[in-house]
């Protein structure tokens, strides 16, 4: 497939995806519609083109890993999974009820195609970084990627396992900053500031990059330097809108959390659904 080609079907599958994941939240009456849509274009990408992986064995021990660092935004990776194959379609309308295999935040233990379950912030990134070592130790050919939310970039373990990860060269970690700069209460500027983001990773030994995450180019780009980067893991600061795809959630912290049906279901219609 030619790369403009390539670019056209990622974008295609990347509204979808934000389209199934609004229903999803919309039916279930619960959840995060606003850092699910900052994350889509990425994730789409991660698993439509860039991740080593087969969701007829999701537990394939060669397979490369993701971890949703940020949990919450946890019914956009839902929605790609079951588009992948890894769970019928169906399982989509049982976001968050009793017994579901689909719960608010990933649960490796219930979900085909979670890798670490995730939710308390800064968790989830500090187990990517002993997944990585470990395949490291073990002479895997497995890559591990994780997103991480700006929020949580807030939390002391993000930054302790940083270091952890440049001092044992783990070149097989690949992380994503959702950088949206807001989260749940307001404007991450005013509730504890965490720029010049890049400049921190970069002095914690990371390869860093900053690029557009709506910009299918720009995420591809990103992904395949980090691929081949020696010595050291990789930190792509990828500036997004959250709520990005629906007019009023677009940069509105609001939508963090809140589930508006009758404001959800008129965004729903602007998807085209």
């Amino acid at each position: 497939m030619k790369r403009e080609e390539l670019i056209h079907d990622l974008e295609e599958k990347a509204y979808l995806m934000r389209r199934e994941t609004i229903r999803m939240i919309v039916e279930s009456g619960s959840g995060h519609p606003g850092p699910c849509l900052s994350a889509a274009d990425i994730l789409t990408v991660l698993y439509f083109h860039v991740l080593r992986i087969d969701p007829e064995r999701p537990y394939w021990e060669e397979r490369d890993r993701f971890v949703l660092s940020k949990g919450h935004a946890a019914p956009i990776l839902y929605t790609i999974l079951a588009h992948r194959g890894y769970f019928p379609k169906e399982a989509l309308s049982t976001l968050r009820q009793i017994n579901s295999i689909l719960q608010g935040h990933p649960d490796m233990t219930k979900t085909p195609g979670i890798d670490m379950t995730s939710g308390s912030l800064g968790h989830g990134f500090s187990a990517s970084v002993g997944m990585a070592l470990g395949g490291k130790l073990d002479k895997k050919r497995f890559r591990v990627f994780v997103m991480l939310g700006d929020g949580e970039c807030q939390e002391g373990l993000v930054w302790e396992s940083a270091m952890s990860a440049a001092h044992y060269k783990l070149n097989n970690l690949i992380g994503i900053v959702d950088y949206n700069k807001l989260e749940y209460d307001g404007e991450i500027s005013k509730i504890m500031e965490i720029a010049p983001l890049v400049d921190k990773w970069q002095s914690f030994g990371w390869h860093t990059r900053r690029i557009n995450g709506h910009n299918m180019a720009e995420i591809l780009d990103a992904l395949n330097e980090a691929i081949v980067i020696r010595e050291r893991p990789t930190m792509i600061i990828a500036d997004t809108i959250k709520g990005k795809g629906v007019s009023f959630m677009e940069n509105d912290y609001k939508w963090h959390s809140i589930v508006d049906l009758k404001l959800m279901k008129e965004g729903l219609k602007g998807l085209g659904g």
